[in-house]
């Protein structure tokens, strides 16, 4: 299979890359500097392709859209909301319609998307890929940015991955926490109540290779079967980690030194299952946080 990777410098290329190469994937990227190998091929997420890079569009099975500016670097001014909407709807609008314009198009197209398109703060509701979109900065990015990859229907097979929470050791939210938890200052966040869909990474990748082996399309709910409370994640790393986790961090706290971002990502979240996943008989590698901490922190 011939396979083209967006955002392939980010945690999901980093594995999902060496995995179809060991597949005999013939694997391409798109970068924004010149080329170094020949399967590179440049691209500028706002202007799109010379005539030259637009030719090597040709002839692929599947194109994995991933780019998009991490929604979690910083503070979220309105430059940065104007950095993380054109990253990822001007990008998806770009990379469509440039691939429409192939004599041989991908047959396959298969684009990142959030749990964030559901809303924050849902409450204890169980959401599936049936649920409504809900309100909030990253639900109408997330609804804005599914529309434009669905132009690619006229083509290909669409696939959107509303992902949740990337559990890996080498990015992600987990990153980031590492650090205080194993100086035994992590804590609750806020109230605790808020659910944290997570998703493995390795499931990342098996979700993904269950996509393009099989006829699916639509939205898929890239998330693991059992949700958790912030209070329950918490809890579950130091027990991963052996440390005590008797700090909380008061909501007002969270709003001081994040704003907006800190209030969308960390004090609201989302009960969100993979309803289609489970009846598309998908295998999950780790369904449970505990097993999943534990593999990922040994």
């Amino acid at each position: 299979m011939k396979i083209l990777i967006t955002g392939a410098s980010g945690l999901f290329g980093n594995h999902l890359i060496p995995f179809f190469k060991e597949k005999g994937f013939d694997v391409f990227t798109l970068v924004r500097k010149t080329p170094k190998t020949s399967n590179e091929i440049q691209w500028d997420s706002e202007k799109g392709f010379n005539q030259s890079e637009q030719k090597k569009l040709e002839d692929f099975d599947a194109v994995l859209h991933l780019a998009g500016d991490n929604i979690a670097s910083e503070n979220w001014s309105q430059a940065k909301k104007k950095l993380m909407r054109d990253s990822r709807i001007i990008g998806t609008r770009i990379l469509v319609e440039s691939l429409a314009q192939c004599d041989n198009p991908p047959k396959i197209f298969i684009s990142a998307s959030a749990e964030g398109f559901y809303g924050r703060s849902t409450g204890d509701t169980i959401l599936t890929e049936d649920s409504p979109k809900g309100v909030g900065f990253l639900a109408e990015l997330c609804s804005e940015w599914e529309a434009e990859a669905k132009k690619a229907e006229k083509f290909a097979r669409v696939v959107l991955l509303r992902t949740g929470i990337v559990l890996a050791k080498d990015g992600g939210a987990i990153e980031k926490m590492l650090t205080p938890f194993k100086l035994g200052v992590g804590g609750v966040i806020g109230s605790g109540k808020q659910w944290m869909p997570w998703i493995a990474i390795d499931d990342i990748v098996g979700i993904i290779n269950f996509v393009l082996e099989n006829e699916i399309k639509g939205i898929i709910n890239t998330v693991a079967p059992n949700p958790v409370t912030n209070y329950e994640f918490t809890k579950a790393l130091g027990k991963a980690l052996h440390r005590p986790t008797i700090f909380p961090i008061p909501e007002f706290a969270i709003k001081m030194m994040f704003g907006e971002m800190g209030e969308e990502l960390l004090l609201k979240g989302t009960r969100v299952i993979p309803k289609r996943l489970q009846e598309l008989g998908y295998k999950f590698k780790f369904e449970n946080l505990d097993e999943a901490l534990n593999q990922l922190l040994k």
